[in-house]
């Protein structure tokens, strides 16, 4: 259903079934598809690539130009996957030169007042709570989940199945499957109800446990602590995802535990 109160550009694509309600406006060049539910006035920009049975509620501004002084009107795209849900006054930027895309996957949920600015990656199954700001560049693996009102610094990267307090300040990337917390915001632990959840078995949370006993428990840099993992801890996928994001974070990680 097509509320005759929305107004929608005639080159807009929706999917069958696209519900949209009154006083929305639909620009050129949206993609939109099957099954998707918009609520009245969203406004959706040139760009947006919107995935089936998502749901986008009231306020939603999605596709925006960058809030970057270096955007020179290049055509770039936000990409917004399947059955993710943005709440009310979500707005999303579209990318930059630098990815050229802003990147949201799929079953997500975009609590009200979220900020997804240009050029971020959020993976599939993410959590992002009210009123957490999310500036440029920033990279949020699958599984992650954002305390409300959060802040994260652009160029931060957020691991995956990781679990951040709320009212964090996010200036460091965060490893992934644990938690974060305090200020400045340190390790607060491996985040073992959510993998328990996710079905992770009792052995692989301990494995996970041994590694950032090493990283953040045994007072040892981050580059002897990888050597250390790497002799003494078996392979497993999990190791070598937390080894791998520690040696390509460009900021830096949070820091290690703190009695």
């Amino acid at each position: 259903m097509i509320s005759k109160l929305s107004q929608i550009h005639e080159d807009a694509v929706l999917g069958e079934g696209v519900h949209v309600d009154p006083f929305t406006m639909i620009h050129e060049d949206v993609t939109i598809g099957e099954g998707t539910w918009i609520g009245s006035n969203v406004t959706i920009y040139p760009g947006a690539r919107i995935g089936k049975n998502c749901k986008i509620f009231p306020g939603a501004v999605i596709s925006a130009i960058p809030q970057d002084l270096k955007f020179q009107g290049e055509k770039t795209l936000v990409e917004i996957g399947d059955n993710t849900t943005i709440r009310e006054c979500v707005t999303i930027s579209r990318g930059t030169l630098d990815k050229m895309t802003t990147k949201v996957g799929s079953n997500c949920l975009l609590m009200a007042y979220v900020h997804i600015a240009h050029d971020c990656i959020v993976g599939n199954n993410v959590i992002i709570a009210n009123a957490v700001q999310v500036a440029g560049h920033v990279i949020i693996d699958d599984w992650a989940i954002v305390g409300g009102s959060s802040a994260i610094h652009q160029f931060v990267k957020v691991g995956m199945h990781s679990m951040i307090s709320g009212g964090s300040l996010v200036r460091k990337d965060v490893p992934p499957f644990t938690k974060a917390a305090r200020e400045p915001l340190s390790y607060a632990g491996v985040n073992s109800l959510g993998l328990r959840r996710r079905g992770f078995s009792s052995e692989t949370i301990s494995h996970i446990q041994d590694v950032y006993r090493y990283l953040f428990l045994n007072s040892l840099n981050n580059s002897r602590a990888l050597e250390e993992i790497e002799v003494n801890l078996p392979a497993t996928k999990e190791r070598d995802e937390i080894v791998n994001f520690i040696r390509s974070s460009e900021r830096g990680v949070m820091k290690g535990y703190i009695q």
